[in-house]
Parts: structure tokens; C-alpha cells; sequence
């Protein structure tokens, strides 16, 4: 008979943090060496490059015998930190994906350790209080009243807002038809995929012609529609993902007052200007809605995950209501245990609450309005540069946090060209955006520790790139 292994150490229990110790410090070094060796924002060579090395750290995937858990932890945490694209480098500016604060991800990893599954309280009892606590907190910044479920982010949060729609129109009495959703061309993505998932008609698209839903459109467009009240339900948004935009809030609320229609708020980016004493202004009528998606892993500098969707009334929530007796038993819930299940579509899931949780008493409200005013202030100085330059054109003065602009006398071929080739160099990160015909650059400032010479910094890069001769091109659009 052969003697049985000793197991790997675990990272829960009393001895689990003297088991993550050394591993943490191993995983703390090859973070810190795989930055060093990428040297940049994006590591250099492009997809190709990046392929190859990840290869040779990772082959073989599954090896006859393991190499170990140091070996393993510093070759590929190395890897992927050397391959990574790091939001926390200030030259990382194309996308909301923001740098995580350093006591986020230190809760994040103690909710990992842990490992609570937050689809029944005996696998989650404090953490389960801990979410209940904080997300009727965070929903009353926008409904007294109101609750919030946790998320994996604006997709979900989209999507359980038109799931909640469509049962609470039926749960009123019938309705003729389905749930129709209007958006403006402006909307996500994920509104009009969540249309096609729950089998709703395809939603109808309200013009935006300056960025943000015209209302004498989408008045029209109800009208045009018509139909008994609840029919309805209206998307606008606070944060635009191509300009960082907020549709007239107050203006679409009225009508959908006026139409009987259901109101949704996308805040996925904009919601944490509820923060800030000075910009919170901005989402005057977002309390009027009946449903808001927040992801705090946006302009809230969590770790991803991290979105929650508000509701006005808690007993939208009840659509969710689902049992299966071996995490919420009828006998159970009477007799006082929480049910959870009803919480999220989801079943297993991580405690992600306790990062925003740790973050929330960390900061407090004037800390974290700190952090939204800096890169908003952030933009705005970026903006200026830019308009002072006779090189470049600047879209508009931006809403909160995002830049747009082009090299003057580039075409939108030459613009691809520009941001390809600082992606292949390694040298800078900055994202697209196609408005009013024409093609932009995209700077995205999430990093509250970015500074004027990187700003700087980050124009001269561009300038030097769209300067550099070029192979002949097929034409694009000209500059506006």
C-alpha cells in the first residue's frame, strides 16, 4: 500500500495565513519583476509577441508532475504580469477598466481566501449580513427606499433591469404585447443583446444626434408607439462608453411619467459622480428611475467584479424568488435563516461585496468624491492641452472622464494607424470611438495618481507617432 500525500496547504482555516504568506510574497515579486520587464503601459510586439512568451511559460499546461506551487506562481504571475496591460500606468488611458486601490484588492484576496458562496447563509453567514447592509446603503444614494443586488457588472445589471421590467408589467395585470424597450443610439450594447436573451422584439433606437437621447424623439417615438401603460421601458444613459456622455435625465423621466412608461438608468461609469458634492449634480433624475446599473470596477477602482443594479421598489426584487431545498428549504427561511437565492440569477458566487464594503469605510463618501473630482479635473486639464494645440482637435469638453480627439490633418485611416502603432510599441494605451463620421482617439482617465507631465506625455507620444512617415493608405474620412 502506498503512503498516502500530504496535500497542499489550504488558504482558509487558522493556518491559512501563515500558508499565504511566503506564496504571497512570491506572487508579490514576480508582479513587481513582471511590471519592470514590460516597462510600459502594453507590453511590446503586439499579439504575436505576447503569444510566444506566454507559451514557453506555460508549456506544458498540465505536466506529469508539477513543478510546484513557488515555481508556478513566479513563471506565470511573471508572464501575465509582463503581458499585461496595466491600467495602472498613466499611459493606459482606452477603456473603462480602471487601476484597483491597493486596499480593494487586499479585500479581494481575503474574500478569495475565505471563499464564501453567497447562494445559501450557511455557506456565507457574515458575509451574507455584510452584502445585505451595503447594498441597501448604496441604493439609497439614489431611493431612500430602495435595494440593490450585486452584479458581475453593467452587462448583468442591463439585463436583470429588463428581466425585472417585463415581470413587473405582468405582475400588474396583463399586458398586450411584450415589453418593448427603447433606447437611444447611444445605449450599450448590452441593452439590446439582454432584448434578444429574454425574447423581447428587437428594441426600437432613439436618435442621438449631439451624443445623448433626444427627448422630442423618444416622445415621438412613444407616441408613435402607443399602448397601455407598463408596455414600456426606457433606457438612458449616464456615462456613455465611446464619450463618457449623460442623456437630459430630468427630460426623459417626465416622459416617461407622462407615457406610462418604466425608466432605466445605464450608470455603469457616471453612477459614482453620486460621490462627489460638486458633480453629483449631473445625475439630477436618476432618482426617478426605476431600475440603475452601477460597476463600481469603473469609476469606483474595484477589482473586477463589482456592478450592483438599484432598485426603487424592493418588491421588484420578489421576480426573483426561486426555490431548490437544499439552500433555501421553506422550513429554513421560516425559521429565520436568510434566503439568498433570490438575491441573484446566478447561484454560486463570490463575496464581492466585501471589497466595496472595505473600500466604502476606507475612503468614506469625501474620499471617494476626492478620486471622481481628480480624474474629472484630470480631463479637463488633458482637454485644455489639447485645444491649446494647433496639432490637434478636441470632440467637446468632456462630460466626466473621457477625452476625445484626432491629429488635425489625419484621416481616419491614419488615426487607426496612429493607435496601432503605439499599441505595437508598448509605449502607450488609448482606445476608438466613431462620432459625428469621423474617427477619434479615446483617452479614458481612471488613474487619480496621473499627472500634467503625463499628460503631456501621453500628446507628445501621439504627436510623434502621427508625424512619423507612413506607407501610402486607402483614404478615410476627412477632419471635420
Amino acid at each position: 500500500m502506498s503512503t498516502p500525500r500530504t496535500p497542499p496547504p489550504l488558504a482558509g482555516g487558522a493556518q491559512g495565513p501563515q500558508e499565504l504568506g511566503p506564496l504571497l510574497a512570491v506572487a508579490l515579486d514576480a508582479l513587481r519583476e513582471g511590471a519592470a520587464a514590460r516597462g510600459g503601459p502594453l507590453p511590446a510586439g503586439g499579439p504575436d509577441a505576447v503569444t510566444g512568451r506566454v507559451h514557453a511559460a506555460a508549456h506544458p499546461v498540465l505536466p506529469e508532475h508539477g513543478t510546484g506551487p513557488d515555481d508556478a506562481l513566479r513563471t506565470l504571475v511573471h508572464a501575465v504580469a509582463e503581458g499585461a496591460a496595466d491600467p495602472a500606468d498613466p499611459l493606459c488611458a482606452a477603456h473603462l477598466h480602471c487601476p484597483p486601490l491597493a486596499v480593494a484588492a487586499a479585500a479581494d484576496l481575503a474574500a478569495s481566501a475565505l471563499n464564501p458562496s453567497m447562494d445559501s447563509w450557511d455557506q456565507a453567514p457574515a458575509a451574507a449580513a455584510l452584502e445585505a447592509l451595503v447594498t441597501r446603503a448604496i441604493a439609497a444614494e439614489i431611493h431612500p427606499e430602495g435595494d440593490a443586488l450585486v452584479t458581475t457588472g453593467g452587462t448583468e445589471s442591463n439585463q436583470l433591469a429588463l428581466l425585472l421590467a417585463r415581470e413587473a408589467a405582468t405582475g400588474h395585470g396583463p399586458v398586450h404585447g411584450p415589453v418593448q424597450l427603447l433606447v437611444g443610439d447611444n445605449a450599450h450594447h448590452s441593452l439590446a443583446r439582454a432584448a434578444w436573451l429574454l425574447g423581447l422584439p428587437e428594441p426600437v433606437a432613439v436618435p442621438a444626434p449631439a451624443g445623448t437621447l433626444d427627448p422630442a424623439a423618444l416622445d415621438e417615438a412613444l407616441t408613435e408607439l402607443g399602448g397601455p401603460p407598463r408596455r414600456f421601458l426606457v433606457a438612458a444613459t449616464a456615462g456613455t462608453t465611446d464619450a463618457g456622455l449623460i442623456d437630459p435625465l430630468e427630460e426623459i423621466a417626465d416622459l416617461c411619467a407622462a407615457h406610462g412608461a418604466r425608466l432605466h438608468i445605464d450608470a455603469a461609469y457616471g453612477g459614482a459622480l453620486l460621490f462627489s458634492d460638486t458633480r453629483k449634480t449631473l445625475l439630477r433624475g436618476i432618482e426617478r428611475a426605476d431600475t440603475v446599473t452601477l460597476d463600481l470596477h469603473k469609476l469606483g477602482w474595484q477589482p473586477a467584479a463589482a456592478g450592483l443594479i438599484a432598485v426603487r421598489d424592493r418588491r421588484d426584487l420578489d421576480a426573483l424568488t426561486h426555490r431548490a431545498d437544499y439552500l433555501n428549504a421553506d422550513d429554513d427561511t421560516e425559521a429565520g435563516l436568510p434566503d439568498l437565492l433570490g438575491r441573484s440569477l446566478r447561484t454560486t458566487r463570490r463575496p464581492d461585496i466585501l471589497k466595496i464594503a472595505v473600500t466604502l469605510k476606507a475612503l468614506g463618501r469625501r474620499g471617494l468624491g476626492a478620486l471622481v473630482d481628480q480624474v474629472c479635473d484630470q480631463a479637463t486639464e488633458f482637454a485644455d492641452l489639447i485645444e491649446a494645440h494647433p496639432g490637434f482637435e478636441l470632440y467637446d469638453t468632456p462630460a466626466i472622464s473621457t477625452v476625445l480627439f484626432r491629429p488635425a490633418r489625419a484621416d481616419d485611416h491614419h488615426i487607426a494607424h496612429v493607435r496601432r502603432t503605439l499599441l505595437a510599441e508598448g509605449t502607450a494605451v488609448l482606445g476608438r470611438a466613431d462620432l459625428d463620421g469621423c474617427r477619434w482617439l479615446k483617452a479614458t482617465l481612471l488613474n487619480p495618481h496621473t499627472t500634467p507631465g503625463d499628460l503631456a506625455a501621453l500628446l507628445k507620444l501621439v504627436e510623434l507617432v502621427e508625424a512619423a512617415p507612413q506607407s501610402t493608405a486607402p483614404e478615410g474620412n476627412t477632419p471635420r
